[in-house]
C-alpha cells in the first residue's frame, strides 16, 4: 500500500510540473524543473506563461539551451527576465584566464527560435550574467521591459538573426557590464522606446553591430534616446564597429540620436589621463550606413579616434553631424544631402541639416558633399578648433555660408567646392567662405561669385 501511495504521489507531483503550454496555466515550476534536470530544453509548439524568472545557473545545469521551431511563446507576467543565464566566468576572455568548470559546464549557452512576451510593466525578455559565449538567434521579444539585458560581467555574446520590438525599456542594453567581444548581427531593432543598443558605464569593447535595421527606437513623451548610444560616463566604452545598417526615426522625439557617443569616461582602472577629470573614450568606427529622420544624426562628444565614413545623411532636423570636445575625429567620404523625394514626407523642409565641429581638434573633414543645409548660418560650421584639415568638400546650395571657421588654429582649408547656384531668389546673400583665427593656411577654393 505504502509504495503505491508513493507511486501516486510522484505521479501527481511530476503531473503537476508538466508543461502545459496553454498560455493560461503556470508552466513556470515546470519550465524551471526542466531547465535543472535537463538543461537543454526543446520547447514544442505552445504558449507559455511564468510568473516569475526561470533561471538557468549554468554551474548546476551543465550546457544548456532553451531553443524551438519558432512556434514557441514565452509570455512573462512577472517582474524581472523571462530566462536568466548565469555564469561563473568573471574574468577575460584569455584562455589562461578561465576556470576549469566553464568549459566543462557552462560555455556557450543559447536562445533560438523563441517568442518572448511581456505581459507586466518590469518583465525583461532575456538577461545574461557572468556567461562566457551566449548566443541568441531567431529569437523575437516584444512588449517586455527590455529586450536583451547584460549585467556584470560576460564574455563573446552574439546575437544575430532576431527581432527585438516595441519594448518600453532598452532593446540590447549593456548596463554597466564589463563585456569584451560582442556581435550583434542582421537583426531588427526597433520600436524600443529607451534606445536600441544602449551601452552605459562598465568596460565594454570590441562590440561588432552590422547589417542591421534599427529604427525608432525613441519614445516621443520620453527622455532623449538613441538607436545606438555609448555613453562612458561611469566607465569606459570603445573600440566599437557600426556598418552596414540602417538608422532612422523619429525626429519628432525630443534630442532624438541616430549615433550618440559620450566619451567622457572615468574608469578608475585606466591610467592614461593625462590630467583630466575624465578620459576620451572612442576608437569607433561608422562605416557604410544610411541615416535619416532625427533631430541630429551622429553626435559626438569628448570622444577620440571616431573614424565616420562613406555614409548616407539626410532629415537631421537639428544636425546631420554635431562633434563636441573631441579629438582625432576622421570624416571622410560622407554624402550630407537633402534629397527632393523625401518631400513627401510632409514635414515641410522643417529639417536643417549640416555640421558642426567645436572645440576639436587634430582632425580631418575631408572629401564630404553637404547639399541643402536650410535655416542655418553656416552650412559647416567649424568653431574654436586647432589642427584640423578642412579639404575637398562640396558644399553647395545652402542657406547662410557654405564653410565657416570660427576662432580656428594652425588649420589648413584647401580644395573645397563652395557655391550656391540656386535661382537668384532663393540664393544666400551670405558669403561661400568666411575664416577667423591664427595660424592658418588657405588654399584654392571655388566660391560663388555673386
Amino acid at each position: 500500500m505504502r509504495s503505491l501511495l508513493t507511486l501516486l504521489a510522484l505521479t501527481t507531483l511530476l503531473s503537476a510540473q508538466k508543461l502545459v503550454g496553454d498560455g493560461v496555466a503556470d508552466d513556470t515550476a515546470a519550465l524551471q524543473q526542466l531547465v535543472n534536470s535537463q538543461g537543454s530544453v526543446r520547447l514544442p509548439k505552445g504558449r507559455y506563461r511564468l510568473t516569475k524568472t526561470v533561471t538557468v545557473d549554468l554551474a548546476k545545469t551543465g550546457f544548456a539551451a532553451i531553443t524551438s521551431d519558432g512556434t514557441a511563446q514565452i509570455i512573462m507576467t512577472g517582474s524581472g527576465p523571462a530566462l536568466h543565464f548565469v555564469g561563473t566566468h568573471g574574468k577575460s576572455a584569455d584562455p589562461w584566464n578561465f576556470k576549469p568548470q566553464v568549459w566543462q559546464n557552462e560555455r556557450a549557452p543559447s536562445v533560438a527560435g523563441i517568442e518572448i512576451i511581456g505581459a507586466h510593466a518590469e518583465a525583461d525578455g532575456i538577461e545574461a550574467t557572468g556567461v562566457m559565449q551566449l548566443t541568441v538567434e531567431h529569437v523575437l521579444i516584444r512588449e517586455c521591459r527590455h529586450a536583451i539585458h547584460l549585467s556584470k560581467s560576460n564574455r563573446n555574446i552574439i546575437i544575430s538573426a532576431s527581432n527585438l520590438y516595441n519594448n518600453s525599456g532598452i532593446g540590447v542594453f549593456y548596463d554597466n557590464v564589463n563585456l569584451h567581444q560582442s556581435n550583434i548581427i542582421g537583426t531588427h531593432i526597433s520600436y524600443n522606446h529607451g534606445g536600441g543598443v544602449v551601452s552605459r558605464g562598465g568596460n565594454v569593447r570590441n562590440v561588432q553591430i552590422g547589417t542591421c535595421d534599427i529604427e525608432y527606437n525613441h519614445d516621443p513623451k520620453g527622455p532623449p534616446a538613441a538607436n545606438v548610444e555609448l555613453d562612458s560616463r561611469g566607465g569606459s566604452i570603445g573600440e566599437v564597429t557600426i556598418t552596414g545598417c540602417t538608422l532612422q526615426h523619429t525626429h519628432t522625439a525630443a534630442d532624438s540620436a541616430n549615433i550618440r557617443i559620450v566619451g567622457a569616461g572615468n574608469d578608475t582602472s585606466l591610467i592614461r589621463r593625462g590630467g583630466k577629470e575624465h578620459t576620451q573614450e572612442g576608437n569607433v568606427t561608422i562605416i557604410g550606413n544610411v541615416f535619416s529622420d532625427v533631430q541630429v544624426n551622429v553626435e559626438i562628444k569628448h570622444a577620440r579616434g571616431v573614424t565616420i565614413s562613406a555614409n548616407t545623411f539626410w532629415e537631421g532636423f537639428s544636425h546631420d553631424l554635431l562633434i563636441e570636445d573631441s579629438s582625432n575625429i576622421l570624416v571622410t567620404g560622407n554624402n550630407f544631402d537633402r534629397n527632393p523625394r523625401y518631400l513627401v514626407n510632409g514635414y515641410n523642409l522643417a529639417e536643417k541639416n549640416g555640421v558642426v565641429i567645436s572645440r576639436t581638434e587634430d582632425s580631418s573633414f575631408s572629401g564630404n558633399i553637404v547639399s541643402g543645409v536650410w535655416k542655418k548660418d553656416a552650412a559647416v560650421d567649424i568653431r574654436e578648433c586647432r589642427r584640423l584639415q578642412v579639404t575637398n568638400n562640396s558644399v553647395l546650395d545652402s542657406d547662410g555660408i557654405a564653410l565657416r571657421l570660427t576662432n580656428t588654429k594652425q588649420s589648413v582649408v584647401s580644395g573645397n567646392l563652395l557655391r550656391d547656384d540656386r535661382p537668384a531668389d532663393k540664393r544666400s546673400p551670405a558669403p561661400s567662405l568666411e575664416v577667423s583665427g591664427d595660424d592658418n593656411l588657405i588654399g584654392p577654393n571655388q566660391l560663388s561669385r555673386k
